[in-house]
Parts: structure tokens; sequence; C-alpha cells
């Protein structure tokens, strides 16, 4: 596990604490090792805990003694959501999810639903900030990416990351809707608005625009990262 990063304004107690984890993926009888990033937001007596990984003790490490008020997964594959429950069993949070995503969260527990069924312009409040639910399909039909117009901040999931849309396990699942997602939903924020993505490193509205035609261009066939 990495350090967690912590990022915050000043003037306000809300700040966003990055764990990465890794972990295996088996699809289709081939394993993939993932590393995610998950994020914890609160303040130093509440949290949310935003795609909960692979490890749930080196999550709870960076939550320590503050309440978990929810665990929201941006979508339902397995690498963002295998530690849901051991995390949200802690404090008997909910868990939510797009119900779009259902198919895909069965496939890892496939006798536990979510608590909430996230919807888009759903809204999550912790500490002084609220969470904006932002529907993005493609990456899966359930994607969901969380404004948080306070901090600056968008958290995208797999709907964008620093070097495009993503892949699972090396394939897009529908990347037509995804760089639509992309187009749509996230290059709409102000340009200043640092995207944190569920793998790899950050990158804000602005650049990302910036490259957007690049990804466009390239298409599918596009080297790029082995999964995320």
């Amino acid at each position: 596990m990495n350090e967690p990063e912590r990022k915050g304004r000043a003037g306000m107690d809300a700040r966003i604490d990055q764990v990465v984890t890794s972990g295996e993926v088996t699809v289709d009888g081939t394993a993939h090792e993932m590393e995610n990033n998950t994020y914890v937001l609160g303040d130093d007596e509440e949290v949310i805990v935003i795609d909960p990984g692979h490890d749930a003790a080196a999550v709870l490490e960076v939550v320590g003694d503050r309440e978990v008020l929810a665990v929201i997964c941006t979508h339902g594959h397995p690498d963002h959501v295998a530690a849901a429950f051991d995390i949200a069993e802690r404090d008997e949070a909910p868990i939510a999810l797009h119900p779009k995503d259902l198919l895909t969260w069965r496939e890892t527990f496939p006798d536990d639903d979510p608590d909430i069924e996230m919807a888009d312009g759903g809204l999550f409040g912790v500490a002084d900030v609220q969470l904006e639910v932002i529907h993005s399909p493609g990456h899966t039909p359930g994607s969901v990416s969380l404004f948080c117009e306070e901090l600056g901040v968008v958290f995208s999931g797999d709907a964008l990351l620093a070097t495009g849309p993503a892949r699972f396990c090396g394939e897009f699942p529908d990347f037509p809707g995804q760089l639509n997602s992309v187009g749509e939903h996230l290059l709409t924020l102000p340009p200043d608005t640092q995207v944190l993505p569920g793998h790899g490193d950050q990158i804000t509205v602005a650049a990302a625009e910036k490259k957007f035609d690049s990804w466009v261009t390239a298409g599918p066939d596009a080297p790029g990262e082995e999964d995320e």
C-alpha cells in the first residue's frame, strides 16, 4: 500500500486520502493484476469511501476511528467492489451502486445486493461538502462519476483516466459510449476540476479536453494500459 495522498482546500475541513491497493481479477480463465485507487473523503469525524478496491484493512487503516457513512462504488467491476462489505460492515454503512451495474456486481457478490441505488443527480453529504452523482456509462452500463464542487474534484472511476477512457482486462466494453460520457458529462465540468480516476494519476478537465480528439482518432485499438 502506498502512503495516502491528502488533498483539501484552505478553509475547509473536508480532505481526500488516496489509498492504492493491488489484487488479482480472473476473467475467462485469465488472471489480471490490478492496481486501484480508493478515495477516503471526509474530515476528522466522518468519511465516505469511494471504490473500496482490494484491501479492506489498508483502507480502514486510513479511515482510522472516523465513522464510515457510506461506501460508494463507481461501477461493479470486481477490482472496485471486492472490499465493499468488509469496509461497510464495521460501521454498518450502506453500499451504493447504480442499478444498471447489478449484473456485474453479482459476479462478485451473487447473494448480497447494495443498499442504495444511485441515480443521476443524486447527492451524498459528508463533512462540509457534497458529492453529485453523474451517470457516465460506457465502461459499464451503470458507471458513475462523483463531482464535488466545493473541492473542485470529480471521482471518475473508470470512465476516464489520465491516459483516456479505461479498458477492462484489455478490452473496451463500449468505446463509443465511453467517449460520449467523457465528452458530455466530464469535459463540461469546470476546466480546473481535478479528475481523480480509479487507476493511475490524476488529470485536469482542461488537460483531458486537449487530449480528447487524439483519443477519438486513435480509437479502441490504440495501445493503452492493460486494464483498467
